[in-house]
């Protein structure tokens, strides 16, 4: 309920915000917030050539395509006069994401149909895991941890092992495994909800650790830093290793407070203990290696994780063939019934993406995001912020609503200030060390129908916070 609000409030403001513009005498027109295409020249106004200045006029006259650009020595501020059919089209500036009617198209050909298949795939192994009985056995193993952090899910019950799945993929940077088992994990927690409309304990613990964002290593953003001649691409890895654990644990012990979990537990303590010095080993392994082997070990490891992942699912499922005939069926059709339940949920979901989607295109179309911020980065920079920090924070800022649009502040300021500059690099570990609250919030909730969704929108940008202040002191530590 909350979230539907904040959503509408952001569209109806966006909408405001634009009639005003137009009444205002701001010459632009509204055909690129609902038709324009990311990165594309904007339309400003339409004029006769006769309104033009003279000199514009006449250098329109003498260049051979009768286009002329103005240069005005800024990013993206390029002016373009065109004349064609007796009128001098002007356009000046980039388009910041893909208008209204593009967005509803690249959301269902995009983003829900290669989700749906990612689904359908993960999903049917998923079935295989259940049916062979791994999931049951993995439940079992890590009941003792998990009944500590979840004390309202039964001991043994099958969401542990689909939790437990979901962070391992997201440890190792697999988005693409990730959502899927995260998907099963609050459908298989909605089972036990007692209040159907309304986020259980469990589902809010669960959601606040998933959007924390543990990743020991950050694939994409070495591949994104690789492509833009980063001298070591993986410079940025302990920083985000670091930053998101830190995330993590601030998730934990603030709706661990709240839920009034028994931080005093051994098993607990031994658990945190544990992931504390697989972490640190990590690091020290990692720090020992040169470049080369930096970028070959943060490559392919992910990748071998999940073909092995894949490869004991179907191992353990041939050496277990007893149980499918058991359950009157066989391998190949439990994992066509679990792709086609991860289908099902893709369809589910995709009304909830494609209004989140819609609403944040035309928040940023708008110019209102724009303003907003950079109204903050005047602020931050009179208050005595390093100018290194501010030119990174709009990725900071957009992370939590859109992956897509900080990732492309991401890249612009790499391409702007240097892949190796301490915004670049800044810009990279803010990237890295949060979630796509908003997205995450309306994909995970919006699957099992859940309206109220109580503190943990609040929760989520609380962390969110925390992994952006983090993430400056050890970038400002690093480097």
């Amino acid at each position: 309920m909350v979230l539907s609000r904040f959503w509408l409030a952001i569209f109806i403001s966006s909408i405001v915000f634009v009639v005003i513009s137009l009444f205002s005498g701001n010459s632009y027109t509204i055909d690129y917030i609902l038709n324009g295409k990311k990165d594309d020249p904007i339309l400003l106004s339409e004029k006769y050539i006769e309104q033009v200045p003279a000199f514009i006029r006449d250098s329109i006259k003498k260049a051979p395509d009768q286009t002329m650009i103005v240069n005005r020595d800024t990013i993206n501020a390029d002016t373009t006069y065109v004349f064609k059919s007796q009128t001098v089209k002007i356009y000046s500036g980039v388009q910041k994401s893909d208008g209204l009617l593009p967005t509803c198209k690249n959301t269902l050909l995009d983003l829900i149909i290669p989700l749906i298949a990612y689904l359908a795939f993960f999903c049917g192994l998923m079935q295989l895991l259940i049916d062979s009985g791994a999931a049951e056995k993995l439940a079992k193993k890590l009941s003792p941890v998990f009944v500590k952090v979840f004390p309202t899910i039964p001991k043994n019950h099958e969401s542990i092992s689909y939790m437990t799945l979901n962070f391992a993929a997201n440890f190792l940077g697999l988005d693409s495994a990730a959502t899927p088992f995260g998907l099963k994990a609050m459908q298989s927690l909605q089972e036990i909800n007692p209040d159907k409309d309304k986020a259980s304990d469990a589902q809010i613990m669960f959601m606040c650790l998933h959007a924390a964002g543990l990743t020991l290593i950050p694939t994409s953003i070495i591949g994104y830093r690789a492509a833009e001649n980063a001298a070591n691409p993986a410079d940025v890895m302990l920083p985000c290793i670091i930053t998101s654990f830190i995330g993590t644990i601030a998730a934990f012990l603030i709706v661990g407070i709240r839920q009034k979990v028994n931080f005093k537990s051994a098993s607990l303590i031994v658990a945190l203990m544990t992931i504390i010095a697989a972490i640190v080993g990590l690091l020290l392994y990692i720090n020992g290696l040169d470049l080369i082997g930096k970028n070959f070990f943060t490559s392919n490891l992910s990748g071998l994780m999940l073909v092995t992942i894949i490869a004991f699912t179907l191992v353990f499922s041939f050496i277990h063939e007893k149980k499918f005939i058991a359950l009157n069926t066989t391998i190949f059709d439990a994992f066509v019934t679990g792709a086609n339940n991860g289908l099902k949920t893709g369809v589910t979901i995709f009304p909830y993406v494609l209004g989140m989607l819609v609403a944040i295109s035309f928040f940023r179309n708008s110019g209102l995001f724009e303003i907003i911020s950079n109204g903050i980065s005047f602020v931050f920079s009179n208050i005595g912020v390093s100018k290194q920090i501010t030119d990174s924070l709009p990725v900071a800022m957009l992370r939590p609503f859109s992956s897509g649009g900080s990732r492309g502040f991401m890249i612009d300021s790499m391409r702007t200030f240097g892949p190796d500059s301490f915004t670049g690099r800044l810009s990279c570990i803010f990237q890295c060390s949060a979630e796509t609250t908003f997205y995450v919030i309306a994909v995970y909730f919006g699957s099992i129908n859940v309206k109220h969704t109580r503190y943990t929108l609040g929760t989520m940008l609380l962390v969110d916070l925390i992994c952006v202040i983090t993430a400056i002191f050890v970038a400002s530590w690093f480097f």
